[in-house]
């Protein structure tokens, strides 16, 4: 049987994809087998990957919520827009969890261009960077073209440092997606020595790993919020569930009843490093 991937390319079906999936976000043997058999009892030639998502996510909500939240991370980080900042302020996080100092949107005179830097980084051994590549729906991925003109600033700035201190010089440069890279962004990159991260490349150590080890989840992973109350969050710098844990009063202002609001806040707590 085939089915049709979000960037629109046709594959056979694998159960055992469906159940790393499912297994990754935390459900148990019993409930990872009862929703592939009952995804392979509605699956049909042709099928789209999104619709096989949405069944065992329909599944999943019978389950712990923190379950059902981390098998639907990758979509919830479409979901940090419509602009790129939300996504630029979350990678911050991620890394300030790494021990980095970090700065967002900064601009920095290069040699021959003033440049807007998404996101640099620094700590006492390193320093870097990075290129955010926001995408807002499956299937679309940074191609060559983004690896080009990402070499080209970092030529540019060379002569620039992020900070005062001497690890801080500009040498290094990431690129960041929420999608993927495609197979020539990937080549090109590591021919010039830009890194590229995406939810799923490298092997280790991707963007998956780090949400996973850092135990920071956005906010757009609670089902306890509708998509404005999300925007609304977001708009305040709200950003990962451990806010919401460490500012819980901010919920005022979403006018949610008492009940609603201590269950949000369990869910949010399931998903803060605090859980671990």
């Amino acid at each position: 049987m085939l089915v049709t991937k979000a960037d629109g390319k046709v594959e056979e079906f694998n159960p055992s994809k469906l159940r790393h999936s499912l297994r990754r976000a935390g459900a148990g043997d019993a409930e990872v087998g009862e929703i592939v058999t009952q995804i392979e009892s509605i699956a049909h030639d042709g099928m789209r990957t999104q619709d096989i998502y949405k069944h065992a996510f329909t599944l999943l909500k019978g389950a712990e919520k923190s379950i059902s939240a981390r098998y639907s991370l990758r979509r919830a980080l479409f979901n940090l827009g419509p602009t790129g900042f939300p996504f630029e302020t979350f990678l911050a996080r991620l890394f300030q969890s790494q021990g980095y100092e970090t700065k967002t949107g900064i601009e920095l005179q290069g040699r021959c261009a003033l440049h807007e830097i998404d996101l640099a980084a620094y700590k006492k051994d390193h320093s870097f960077v990075a290129e955010a590549k926001f995408h807002a729906r499956l299937g679309i991925k940074s191609d060559l073209q983004v690896a080009m003109y990402s070499y080209a600033r970092l030529l540019d700035l060379s002569d620039q440092k992020i900070c005062n201190e001497d690890i801080c010089g500009i040498k290094n440069l990431k690129i960041i997606t929420n999608t993927k890279f495609t197979s020539a962004a990937i080549k090109y990159a590591a021919c010039v020595g830009v890194e590229v991260l995406s939810w799923d490349y490298p092997k280790k150590d991707n963007l998956y790993d780090m949400i996973e080890k850092s135990g920071l989840y956005p906010i757009t992973v609670l089902q306890g919020l509708n998509n404005s109350q999300k925007q609304f969050l977001l708009s305040k710098m709200v950003v990962v569930c451990e806010d919401l844990v460490q500012k819980p009063r901010i919920l005022n202002s979403l006018g949610l009843s008492p009940r609603k609001m201590e269950a949000l806040l369990f869910e949010a707590r399931q998903l803060s490093p605090s859980a671990r």
